[in-house]
């Protein structure tokens, strides 16, 4: 594995326990991803792409292969690595910058720097005067932005995102790509993302892993070349269409595409 990579994943599996025996989600996945760089991964429902993520995130264990992370082994938690879930999964009871501090108060930390840190990042998202609200006087769209800044609020070199805007609407999902493009653009945080979305993968990405049904392997991994910052109106460009008809073209049988 090359220290020179964000992450690097060598020949990873995973099994889940079943009655009649074994149940393979992963096999044999390798692919190493640059500091700085937007990979997103497709595939079929059930390949095993959320799975990857949350061994990645040390929430799941591998059943086998060597994960590092800036070229060091990898196999738990770290602080290098912040996730956003697909429900943005905030208290309730805590106001929107509590909500962001959260990983600093779990890790027992002072708060006087992170919270200067967790009022620039709402500034950057362009949540700004919204601190002392609560999640449910924010918006969908919003409420993920918090998320979002939760996730960066330890700097974490490694942003993971699972289906992130999938419970999002159709016009606040493509303003919310755009969004995150801006803050990747700004922040260069290496960021892995998982979506069911050719478009949006298209978009956002600077390479596209497409895997195949369970147990997932990676099919292809496809280059995207198309100058940044990318507008929404890309998505009308040729060279757009070809790759979003390429990455389709995989998945002719699969009605979830």
């Amino acid at each position: 594995m090359s220290a020179n990579n964000a992450i690097s994943i060598q020949n990873l599996g995973k099994a889940y326990a079943g009655a009649a025996g074994p149940i393979r989600a992963l096999n044999d996945i390798s692919f190493d991803i640059a500091p700085g760089e937007f990979l997103s991964v497709v595939g079929p429902s059930g390949c095993g792409k959320s799975t990857m993520l949350k061994i990645l995130a040390g929430i799941t264990h591998k059943s086998e292969g060597d994960i590092s992370i800036d070229g060091e082994a990898h196999d738990g938690p770290s602080d290098k690595v912040g996730i956003v879930f697909q429900s943005p999964v905030l208290l309730p009871w805590r106001t929107i910058l509590d909500n962001v501090l959260l990983p600093v108060d779990v890790a027992g930390k002072r708060r006087d720097a992170d919270r200067d840190a967790a009022m620039k990042l709402l500034d950057l998202v362009g949540l700004k005067g919204f601190e002392a609200r609560y999640p449910f006087e924010l918006s969908g769209g919003m409420q993920q932005r918090v998320a979002i800044c939760r996730a960066l609020i330890r700097d974490p070199a490694i942003l993971l995102m699972d289906e992130p805007f999938g419970a999002l609407d159709a016009l606040t999902r493509e303003h919310m790509n755009v969004e995150l493009q801006r803050i990747w653009m700004e922040r260069r945080k290496t960021v892995l993302l998982i979506t069911h979305s050719i478009p949006e993968a298209v978009f956002l990405s600077d390479r596209v892993l497409i895997m195949t049904e369970r147990p997932g392997r990676i099919d292809e991994i496809v280059e995207i070349d198309l100058p940044r910052p990318r507008r929404m109106d890309v998505v009308a460009d040729e060279k757009f269409a070809v790759y979003a008809h390429h990455i389709r073209s995989r998945f002719a049988s699969k009605a979830m595409f």
